[in-house]
């Protein structure tokens, strides 16, 4: 690969190809449906196979396994460049392709692999992870599913909730406790026991649907154990990292479309004889979005330099995802104010990405839990 070492986004040649396919799908493909799918409040599992077409959910995956060989950088150029046009979309597409693909990848054996990988990586079968509960979601540890050995199966009973796809998906990696180990297992929704009857309505990101996951006694082969037992934490808390670098690309997709959308509306707009980026109010609201957004790419995407699978990077990533859930939010909340009446309506589709931006200061992790890590780590460092 040629290196391009002065571009932050696209360190490689590979890298700028990536996310002008993106881009061209964003612009072409979820942008015309973005503004009916937020209303028709549900996921387009037609689209998820468009994406599987385009090979992006083995976006982290090896090549000799079906997948783009790529890293982490490209995983958040996806997302940054999908996000500019549809978060909702996106937040499924995270869901399926680094909550279950990437976590299944490197958390699974080959013959899980040659069972799963296929349908999963074309879009065939969405895929979901089960790990939030009713009393338990950033308390991991609270969870009350519980999966015991029965000869050759494993029988679990638990309730998920709050789940990304669950509503769609044909198979989950559901946590659950063995003997009060955490464990992963690899749950098809065809399994007897296995039922999702609840949709939730939600404030923002409704291109994708928000469900529960029952689990009636749930009969599962031992050979769907994900890992080991009692190594559900491991690949928990690796996947993490991942998936809060990505919901930060998220949060930055949104303040770039947000910011766009503002300087554009203050060029064009006049007010009191002159042009509405004339007057000092405005300019603190661009300026400031503007710097702060600078800021959350510049830290994303170094960030994402630095996150591998075989390599811990929990305080970059926590970072990552703590600085710029805010950012997405404020900047769109700036352009809403630039825009006043005509933002609070969705011709100018501030609202919307406003409504999005929330749940990232809430989902993957809430932003006290990233304080809690990062000044954990900090200290630990320190002694």
């Amino acid at each position: 690969m040629s290196a391009l070492p002065t571009d932050l986004e696209n360190p490689t040649e590979e890298h700028r190809m990536m996310r002008q396919m993106c881009r061209d799908f964003a612009r072409t493909v979820l942008e015309p449906q973005a503004d009916a799918q937020d209303r028709k409040g549900h996921l387009d599992v037609s689209l998820m196979r468009r994406v599987g077409e385009l090979g992006l959910h083995g976006i982290t995956i090896p090549a000799e396994h079906g997948g783009a060989g790529l890293d982490a950088l490209a995983a958040v150029i996806v997302h940054h460049e999908l996000s500019k046009a549809d978060p909702g979309f996106t937040l499924a597409y995270l869901a399926h392709a680094m909550l279950f693909v990437n976590n299944f990848f490197y958390a699974g054996n080959d013959d899980q692999r040659k069972r799963y990988l296929p349908k999963v990586l074309s879009g065939e079968w969405i895929g979901a992870m089960g790990m939030t509960e009713p009393g338990a979601g950033t308390d991991v540890m609270g969870m009350k599913t519980t999966a015991r050995r029965e000869g050759d199966r494993f029988v679990i009973k638990g309730h998920k909730s709050l789940i990304t796809n669950a509503p769609e998906a044909d198979v989950f990696i559901v946590y659950a406790k063995v003997e009060g180990r955490i464990t992963s297992f690899i749950v098809e929704r065809s399994f007897p026991g296995v039922s999702t009857p609840s949709k939730f309505p939600k404030m923002g990101m409704r291109a994708s649907s928000l469900g529960e996951i029952v689990l009636e006694e749930v009969s599962v082969p031992a050979e769907n154990v994900l890992g080991t037992v009692g190594g559900g934490i491991t690949n928990m808390m690796r996947n993490l990292e991942i998936e809060r670098l990505t919901l930060a690309a998220m949060s930055l997709g949104i303040a770039d479309r947000c910011l766009e959308i503002m300087v554009k509306y203050a060029a064009d707009r006049q007010s009191f004889g002159k042009s509405l980026a004339e007057h000092g109010q405005i300019q603190r609201y661009i300026g400031e979005s503007y710097a702060k957004t600078e800021a959350a790419r510049a830290l994303v995407y170094s960030v994402a330099r630095a996150t591998r699978p075989d390599t811990q990077n929990r305080l970059g990533t926590d970072a990552a995802k703590l600085f710029c859930a805010p950012v997405g939010k404020e900047v769109a909340d700036n352009a809403m104010q630039v825009l006043g009446g005509w933002g609070y309506c969705d011709e100018y589709k501030v609202e919307r990405f406003l409504r999005d931006a929330k749940l990232l200061e809430i989902g993957g992790g809430t932003l006290e839990s990233h304080q809690k890590n990062i000044t954990k780590d900090l200290v630990r460092s320190a002694t």
